[in-house]
């Protein structure tokens, strides 16, 4: 019979504690071990400004030997594998009850021991372990050297005594069948009558407002945020706040009003006065326009403290006024990392209305994000290059290169040269090599046919003195086009393999940073986007001899419904470089249908007719059509033809004779 019993040391919750962490724990810690997806080893810029960048994001990001950076997945496998260690010190320390009883194990003999060399050990152990015999020590008491005799005799009657040895060799122990203990892993006092008003106290807690409230801030937490990772009301900021002719004042007014809901609203105190010299500075900058951005964003003082902060960190960064304290410092970084998400979002809700004016100011935003660089219509992109801030860029002569600034840190003698020339090897030209329209199998576009804008890029690399590279033009490669067009892949796969860009320089940018373009198919006159722009990464620097010359890239879309000649534009975008755009005109030619019919007519007619003679001739002679003649009956109808006129020649002259 079975005795149920409540586990009073507590060993059996303990192993169930074990078993449960350990399914958990041990694949949570062995996974990023069989990971796929290890990080790579990307070329970088190597200029001290970024080589000291990737340092700070590295400490920011993985913590140093004195102060590590902690992750909530170590923080989980640390608090995890601790608490299984100190259960498994707990039951390694208790006493096992359950033990399988060995009488050769407590006499400390071998099984193959003899009866003989049983009796002679056992002797030597009475002798050693008789309570009239022991000395007690310190930590020993009669009681537990009584038990140890008695389970010495025990051992030694259960080997040598017929009848216990049965007892033994039957049901496991020496007196006999034994009650079984089950123990059930609860400790007794939850089921005591005295708690239970504190036990059914803690189930109402956990289960009734713990759980619940988890569950709640959950699912309410995700319907406050959009797909695009920003919070709902942000969204409807940037639906209210967009129109069709927003410009770079009201899209930065758009984003600095989503900071109220995006960044929390801590209140941090004695910041005022560095707050209040930063947006002195940041005045004195921008000529007067701060008032303007103020109120667009809605960042009226002692109105919305988080939002006014944030919102002078987003400018200060932009005008590069230094940020001196630290926590000002601190709370930069995530402003900074988190603008691109809003960013994305007003950029897909200009998008969804297909809006031209305020989706190019939302990605170009993007780039003065990355360099630190104002969104004005000065040409600045040479502030992008170590040792020329953009005071010194707006004073440079004009040019599509960096000639000018290399030129004027050569003149200057500018310790920065070098640096600035290590920058222009992570800098490059994107050129548009051609742009067309296809359509698969088709040489005319018809209305609402399904067609391709095929775009061939690649990047120019930039000499030491800032010129860009001359390059030759690619070849037409139709074979290639055909293949990449059938194929079912927006991006075309190099011959050479796969290709990889690397980090860009951006040396103010607060983490590392891929570049990346956007492709814009656009009606300017109209101000509308014509397609969804696509997102593009990995563009290859031209390089002939690897056999790099450009990379084809596809957006297909349905043509317009109406015959017509569309005047269009394509743009490409840098989310990462000032500046670094290429555009060019296409244009769509729409034909009727009918063009398809008349060229189908032509390509039948290019058919030549079958020979009188093979098996499709006479079966285009029963039809009533026509065949080729055989060459020898072509050639007896050609000599009967010419006797004819012959002798019709002949017979004319002889009347004529005879009239004579």
């Amino acid at each position: 019979m079975a005795n149920y019993s409540y586990d009073e040391s507590g060993n059996m919750a303990a192993y169930f504690v074990i078993t449960f962490l350990s399914i958990f724990l041990i694949p949570y810690t062995l996974s990023p071990l069989f990971s796929t997806s290890k990080p790579q080893s990307l070329p970088s810029c190597q200029c001290q400004q970024c080589t000291a960048q990737r340092e700070r994001t590295r400490k920011r990001e993985q913590g140093s030997l004195f102060s590590p950076k902690l992750r909530r997945r170590t923080l989980i496998i640390i608090g995890g594998w601790s608490i299984v260690a100190f259960l498994v010190y707990k039951v390694k320390q208790a006493d096992n009850e359950n033990k399988v009883y060995d009488p050769f194990e407590i006499l400390g003999i071998s099984t193959s021991a003899t009866t003989k060399e049983i009796k002679s050990h056992y002797k030597k152990l009475s002798r050693k372990f008789h309570p009239d015999k022991v000395k007690l020590t310190v930590n020993e008491t009669m009681e537990a050297v009584e038990a140890k005799f008695v389970e010495i005799t025990k051992a030694y009657k259960a080997l040598t005594d017929e009848n216990i040895r049965k007892n033994w060799e039957l049901y496991g122990h020496p007196d006999g069948r034994q009650e079984i203990s089950m123990g059930i892993a609860i400790p007794p006092w939850v089921v005591e009558a005295r708690n239970n008003i504190w036990v059914l106290g803690a189930y109402g807690v956990l289960f009734g407002g713990a759980l619940p409230a988890i569950v709640g801030r959950w699912w309410f937490g995700n319907r406050e945020k959009t797909k695009d990772g920003v919070h709902t009301r942000s969204a409807a900021a940037f639906f209210k706040g967009l129109t069709e002719e927003s410009g770079v004042d009201e899209v930065a007014g758009a984003v600095g009003k989503a900071y109220r809901w995006e960044i929390g609203n801590r209140k941090i105190s004695n910041l005022d006065p560095e707050l209040s010299v930063m947006e002195r500075q940041i005045k004195e900058k921008i000529n007067g326009k701060w008032d303007e951005l103020i109120k667009l964003a809605g960042a009226a003082p002692k109105e919305a403290e988080s939002l006014r902060r944030a919102f002078i960190l987003l400018y200060a960064h932009l005008l590069r006024v230094p940020v001196l304290h630290p926590r000002l410092k601190k709370e930069l970084n995530p402003v900074l990392l988190h603008t691109p998400t809003l960013l994305n979002a007003l950029l897909n809700i200009s998008m969804a209305r297909n809006w031209l004016l305020p989706t190019m100011v939302a990605m170009r935003l993007h780039a003065c994000l990355a360099q630190a660089i104002p969104p004005t219509p000065l040409d600045l992109k040479a502030a992008q290059l170590p040792g020329i801030d953009p005071v010194e860029a707006a004073s440079l002569p004009k040019s599509e290169d960096f000639s000018a600034a290399i030129e004027h840190l050569a003149k200057s003698e500018s310790s920065a040269l070098p640096d600035a020339q290590k920058a222009l090897e992570r800098l490059a030209h994107t050129e548009i090599v051609d742009a067309s329209f296809k359509v698969i199998g088709e040489r005319f576009v018809t209305p609402s046919s399904f067609v391709h804008l095929l775009i061939k890029l690649r990047l120019t690399p930039i000499a030491k003195d800032g010129t860009f590279v001359q390059l030759p033009k690619p070849e037409t490669n139709e074979k290639r086009d055909n293949e990449f067009l059938n194929s079912k892949k927006d991006v075309e796969d190099l011959p050479s393999g796969e290709y990889v860009s690397g980090y860009a320089h951006a040396p103010l940018w607060p983490a590392n940073r891929k570049p990346s373009w956007w492709i814009v198919l656009a009606d300017v006159k109209s101000n509308k986007v014509v397609v969804p722009p696509m997102k593009i990464s990995d563009i290859p620097l031209a390089d002939p001899a690897r056999g790099i010359d450009y990379r084809s890239y596809k957006i297909q879309f349905q043509a317009p419904q109406t015959v017509g000649l569309f005047t269009w534009k394509v743009f490409i975008v840098s989310d990462t470089f000032v500046g670094d755009e290429a555009a060019r005109d296409i244009t769509l030619k729409i034909d009727d249908p009918s063009v398809l019919a008349a060229d189908e007519q032509d390509a039948e007619d290019d058919i030549s007719e079958p020979e009188e003679d093979s098996l499709a001739g006479q079966m285009a002679l029963m039809r009533g059509g026509s065949v080729k003649k055989r060459a020898d009956e072509e050639s007896d109808e050609e000599s009967s033809t010419d006797d004819e006129e012959r002798d019709g020649a002949k017979d004319g002259d002889d009347s004529s004779s005879d009239s004579d």
